[in-house]
C-alpha cells in the first residue's frame, strides 16, 4: 500500500486547520485550496499578494505550483483545476489571466479540465484554486 504524504512547501504557512496544502498518494496528488497569500514570513500573518484580482490570481497560480513542485509534479501533470471567485462580475477578467499565464507556461500536454464556481472567502480574498494531478 502506497503511503499517503502531506505536502507544505516553504514559502507556505501551516494551515489554521487540520489539513494539508498538498496529499499525494501514489501517483495522485491534491492541491487544497490555495489563495493569494505572499510568501511566508516567520512570525507574520499571512498577505494577500494586494487588491487586484491579477495580483491575487498570479500569486494563487505560484502557491499551486509550489506544493505541485514539492510534490514532483508540474502543471502538465493536472488534471483538473477549480477555481472559486467571489464575484461573478470577475469571470471574464480571470479568464484572461487564466489563459495569459498558461500560455507563458510552456505546456507540453493538453490543458487541464477547470471549473469555476462562486463562493465567499475571507475578506480581502477574492480567488481560491485547487488542483488534481496524476504524476506518470
Amino acid at each position: 500500500m502506497t503511503e499517503k504524504t502531506a505536502l507544505t512547501p516553504s514559502t507556505h504557512t501551516t494551515p489554521p486547520a487540520k489539513f494539508s496544502h498538498g496529499v499525494k498518494k501514489g501517483n495522485i496528488l491534491q492541491v487544497a485550496g490555495q489563495v493569494g497569500f505572499l510568501p511566508a514570513v516567520e512570525g507574520q500573518a499571512p498577505t494577500p499578494a494586494g487588491p487586484t484580482l491579477r495580483e491575487q490570481t498570479l500569486q494563487t497560480f505560484a502557491n499551486v505550483k509550489a506544493i505541485l513542485e514539492e510534490g514532483g509534479a508540474s502543471w502538465d501533470d493536472v488534471m483538473m483545476m477549480r477555481v472559486y471567485l467571489t464575484d461573478v462580475d470577475h469571470f471574464a477578467e480571470m479568464n484572461a489571466i487564466y489563459n495569459e499565464y498558461f500560455e507563458e507556461q510552456g505546456l507540453k500536454a493538453p490543458a487541464s479540465a477547470r471549473t469555476t464556481v462562486y463562493v465567499g472567502l475571507p475578506e480581502g480574498l477574492l480567488i481560491e484554486i485547487d488542483a488534481l494531478a496524476v504524476l506518470g
